[in-house]
């Protein structure tokens, strides 16, 4: 089987509330910042590469009525936020042992995917990786699914598209790729023995 792993809130922690919260002490600025930065389709033009961190920082600051500095602070923050998630990075190394092929399709800012693969080492166990600002293509749009699937070469009976975002997985599931909503390491393991990628002892 082919297994696919979204990274933030998978394989990473993605936590933006929290984020938000550490940079910015006011309830309100939070509240502002979320919706005009976080939750602006900037975000989603810096995923798909569109947009340079420096234009995301000028029109998150333009939009909010905040300083610069303090847009730029929150941008900086987000690839340290990245912390892995253990459980699942054994998860991923105990799949590397068997016969399943691993691969990552995730939404992505440059820097941040800089900074991951910079600092952690298990990058070596994936057979390929997507990264949506890398191919200027994001999830949930199909292209990037189409993109995955012809640079490897994959089947999309024979491949499982793991994500904690149920918009990815729908668009995954029209085309064919099985799907596995990710809730925590133990949840997707369980899933994952069902569709027979480990033993049932591993499934437990």
């Amino acid at each position: 089987m082919n297994i696919v792993f979204d990274l933030g809130g998978v394989v990473v922690n993605w936590q933006p509330d929290a984020l938000v919260a550490r940079v910015f002490e006011d309830t309100n600025t939070q509240d502002l910042v979320k919706k005009e930065v976080i939750g602006h389709d900037d975000w989603v033009e810096l995923d798909r590469g569109s947009i340079t961190l420096e234009q995301a920082v000028y029109r998150g600051s333009a939009r909010t009525g905040l300083p610069h500095g303090d847009i730029e602070r929150l941008f900086d923050a987000v690839p340290p936020s990245l912390t892995p998630i253990d459980a699942t990075i054994e998860l991923i190394h105990e799949l590397s042992k068997t016969k399943n092929r691993l691969f990552v399709l995730s939404n992505m800012h440059l820097a941040s995917i800089a900074y991951l693969e910079q600092r952690h080492t298990f990058w070596g166990v994936f057979d390929g990786i997507v990264i949506s600002s890398r191919i200027r293509k994001v999830k949930p749009e199909i292209q990037i699914y189409e993109y995955l699937l012809n640079s490897y070469q994959l089947e999309p009976r024979d491949t499982v598209f793991i994500d904690d975002l149920r918009e990815n997985l729908a668009t995954a599931s029209s085309i064919g790729i099985q799907t596995i909503w990710f809730t925590d390491a133990a949840q997707c393991r369980r899933a994952l023995g069902d569709l027979g990628c480990l033993s049932i002892r591993s499934s437990r």
